[in-house]
């Protein structure tokens, strides 16, 4: 996802905002346009929701990701078919990062699936993406005969997510969630359970974005300003703050999650993001299979991370050099609020990949040495 500009009158419309914009703006949020929705940015203070998350609990609203369904006999052998992962062996229960592929490899969008039951998944894909991924899946289910159906459900459900450490403890504090399908404390990372709330149904993930435990739970638009008002009540004796877009950036930053539209788009191969893990070449046949096979130089630019010492931190778009030699330039960027120093991601020659290689990254005239560095930067302790 990236940010998108005000656009002037006439000439865009306005962007959208999700079913908790009233209480975002009662809570004294501020906003921005993001991937065509009025989404907050903060409610207090970047680093102090930041560390929120890191130390106790943060409350995301995330309703402006986009929401599919996918059901059929050969729902799995159709996932299989348009997207970079296989899916059709996860059991029920499960979920799994993957990719959408266009026809030259590119990536269209980072996806995460739901295997609901042996013949329905959930595909959760990112809002500023929502038209190029529906576009992709109506185009791709088109050889399956009739046999799968795609369903942009996007508009009905609303989106919460609640990270950090704290983050069981405030779930299971919530009143009105009930009939949960797994305990609390039995639910898995990158699996899912059903339950209902205020009667309605309920679906809640081990998943997240900023490298926290958490879960994110999906409900019908109806009822997500109570769930939010009853994840607030439950979780602020426990430290729960709402948190916003600058937060969660640098929570996945310093994880080093990838962000479309600067670590992924169009014109980056998975393996180029560090992603190749992803992609399950032995399948017979996805889509941008043959042009991935095609692909043989070793030359084109890899994603790596950067450390540097002191305050300035490197901002996206900014010049990387091997000496004098212009190599890269950075795609994410800030002063990491948990290490306290600057953090990076960027793309570089293979030749200047190697850990603990030493570049410059030009910060608005001044060359400051960066090392490379596996990723993430932080890894939460288990």
């Amino acid at each position: 996802m990236s940010e998108a500009e005000h656009a002037g009158p006439g000439s865009a419309p306005p962007p959208r905002r999700t079913t908790l914009a009233d209480v975002h703006e009662r809570l004294g949020a501020t906003f921005t346009d993001f991937g065509g929705w009025l989404m907050p940015v903060r409610y207090s203070s970047d680093l102090a929701e930041h560390h929120a998350v890191r130390q106790a609990a943060g409350l995301f609203d995330i309703s402006h990701m986009a929401e599919f369904t996918v059901a059929g006999t050969d729902a799995g052998a159709f996932l299989d078919h348009a997207l970079a992962g296989r899916l059709s062996t996860m059991p029920v229960g499960k979920a799994k990062y993957s990719l959408l592929l266009a026809e030259s490899g590119g990536i269209i969008d980072d996806v995460i699936v739901y295997r609901l039951a042996d013949d329905r998944f959930l595909v959760i894909a990112n809002a500023g993406n929502r038209e190029p991924a529906a576009g992709a899946l109506r185009d791709r289910v088109a050889a399956f005969d009739g046999t799968v159906e795609v369903a942009d459900v996007s508009d009905a459900y609303a989106l919460l997510a609640v990270q950090g450490p704290a983050a069981q403890a405030v779930a299971a504090a919530v009143d009105g969630i009930a009939e949960l399908g797994t305990p609390w404390d039995e639910q898995k990372y990158y699996a899912w359970t059903d339950a209902s709330f205020l009667g309605e149904p309920m679906l809640i993930a081990r998943t997240g974005y900023t490298g926290e435990d958490g879960f994110e739970m999906l409900v019908p638009v109806a009822v997500a300003e109570q769930l939010w008002g009853a994840l607030m009540g439950a979780g602020e004796p426990l430290g729960l703050v709402p948190a916003g877009l600058a937060a969660r950036d640098t929570l996945r930053l310093e994880a080093g999650m990838p962000l479309y539209g600067h670590e992924l788009s169009l014109d980056i191969v998975p393996a180029q993001a560090g992603l190749a893990r992803v992609v399950a070449a032995d399948k017979e046949s996805f889509v941008g299979k043959t042009a991935l096979a095609s692909i043989v130089s070793s030359a084109a630019p890899v994603l790596v991370g950067l450390v540097s010492e002191g305050r300035r931190a490197g901002r996206a778009g900014y010049a990387l050099y091997a000496g004098d030699e212009r190599v890269g330039e950075i795609t994410s960027g800030a002063l990491s609020p948990t290490l306290g120093h600057p953090i990076a991601m960027g793309f570089v020659p293979p030749a200047a990949a190697a850990p603990g290689t030493t570049l410059t990254i030009d910060v608005r005239g001044t060359r400051i040495p960066a090392t490379v560095t596996a990723l993430p930067f932080y890894r939460r302790k288990k």
